[in-house]
């Protein structure tokens, strides 16, 4: 698959500071209003949140001049709080960045996905197990957010503010179904795979270490055979 690729670099890619962005874009905050505002509103699901580096973001976005500090608070013996605003440049990249990741696929690397690539690792018999794991799991996922879904509709809230849940939702569905397949055809040996790829373990088992002219890679088997050496 072919993703498009733009030409711009930005100089920062963490969605922490693209959240950053979006909260000062609503007014100004210090860091910890933005930390328990992203909590509230259970922003941590979607995006990786912690002080550390969200005190790293807000250098990163000083630097580029997106953001400014607006005043220092003192009230009482409490520490001294730093209130930072959106500049117009700040603004700029805001909307720029958000109308490149809402319109522009690009290629992720999801674990799932790295862990599926390199799965021959392990013996066929086991990944059945494995996945009947992983299909409860996901399965219980499921459930959390229907019931998820159940509380926004008593509170009436707007489905703007739940898409990411929702896409969430159809990620996990998409995963659940991939999984039941996989699981079918692991079972049943459609087309000789569970077959094919435990002979193929096996031979690769059984050469002897060290001998390169016979080891078959692990990476050869799944789909992506190179030619044996003459």
């Amino acid at each position: 698959m072919v993703y498009p690729v733009t030409d711009k670099v930005r100089p920062f890619s963490n969605p922490l500071a693209l959240a950053v962005l979006v909260l000062l874009y609503e007014r100004p905050m210090h860091p910890y209003e933005m930390a328990s505002t992203l909590r509230e509103r259970r922003k941590e699901d979607s995006i990786k949140l912690n002080y550390g580096s969200l005190y790293t973001v807000i250098e990163q976005l000083l630097r580029e001049k997106c953001i400014v500090v607006r005043e220092i608070v003192k009230e009482g013996r409490r520490p001294e709080k730093t209130v930072y605003e959106l500049t117009a440049a700040g603004e700029a990249e805001l909307t720029d960045w958000m109308r490149e990741l809402v319109s522009s696929p690009v290629k992720e690397y999801p674990m799932f996905e790295a862990a599926i690539s390199l799965l021959p690792v392990l013996p066929p018999d086991e990944v059945i197990e494995l996945l009947e794991i992983r299909i409860g799991l996901l399965q219980k996922t499921i459930e959390e957010f229907e019931e998820q879904e159940r509380i926004c509709r008593e509170m009436k809230l707007p489905r703007l503010f739940s898409l990411e849940s929702e896409y969430s939702k159809a990620v996990t569905l998409a995963e659940f179904k991939f999984c039941k397949d996989l699981l079918s055809d692991l079972k049943r040996d459609a087309g000789g795979m569970r077959s094919g790829w435990a002979k193929m373990r096996n031979q690769l088992l059984a050469t002897k270490p060290g001998d390169r002219k016979k080891q078959m890679p692990l990476a050869a088997i799944g789909g992506h055979t190179k030619k044996k050496e003459k």
